[in-house]
């Protein structure tokens, strides 16, 4: 694979911006930071999707958010208006979490319904959807099986997790999503890439998206790694 540049590096980035005790005087300072970096998206939180619309417009930068966060437990139609108003007020990217207990449960049509409902919803606006699988609380039959609805209902990304769980994005996982998933879905790491290296492994597995809290520090050590 041949060298990235530092932009390739920044578009890999949604700059993540979810952490509850985030003040907006924050929320606008991490939506400037990643208009400055270049990178793929913000995600933030649902009610500053406004603000991060506002912010990041006329950049490359999308505005993103969260549906159904953090435990994937909303009503499909909760997820859906949830989407809706999102796209309202300007968010591009919706990264959705599924009902876990359900994919636990083995109720695969309830679990397709719910995701296609949101990427319905989506694809209608051209919005993207990206499918948060928490992989901590499953099994890897579980994840296979996510992976093949994400296919057969046409998501735009696997995730592997919310970035707030017991764990987050492993090598394993990044292999097993990849694999599993069709061509046209992408491949997102939250939680655990917070080093160049990290970046880089993920990066050479496939995966497409990275959602990080330390997206300058990282670009800063790859900038200096790559002599860019």
């Amino acid at each position: 694979m041949a060298t990235p540049t530092l932009a390739e590096l920044a578009r890999m980035f949604d700059h993540s911006l979810l952490q509850p005790n985030l003040t907006d005087a924050e929320l606008e300072r991490g939506c400037l930071l990643a208009r400055e970096l270049g990178a793929a998206s913000v995600c933030i939180k649902p009610y500053a999707v406004r603000l991060a619309a506002k912010l990041l417009a006329g950049s490359v930068v999308q505005a993103s958010t969260v549906i159904g966060f953090p435990h994937g437990g909303h009503l499909t139609s909760v997820k859906v208006f949830e989407a809706e108003r999102a796209m309202d007020d300007g968010a591009t990217e919706l990264d959705m979490v599924v009902n876990v207990g359900k994919v636990l449960s083995g109720e695969w049509n309830y679990v397709a319904h719910d995701i296609a409902a949101v990427v319905t919803a989506a694809h209608a606006r051209n919005a993207k959807v990206k499918v948060i699988f928490e992989n901590a609380y499953l099994k890897d039959e579980h994840k296979k099986e996510l992976c093949r609805i994400c296919g057969e209902v046409r998501a735009d990304w696997v995730k592997t997790s919310t970035g707030y769980a017991e764990t987050g994005a492993t090598l394993e996982d990044l292999r097993l999503m990849r694999e599993h998933s069709p061509a046209w879905v992408q491949v997102k790491a939250a939680g655990g890439v917070r080093t160049f290296e990290r970046l880089m492994e993920v990066r050479e597995i496939g995966v497409s998206r990275v959602g990080a809290t330390a997206t300058k520090a990282i670009l800063d050590d790859a900038k200096a790694k790559l002599g860019l």
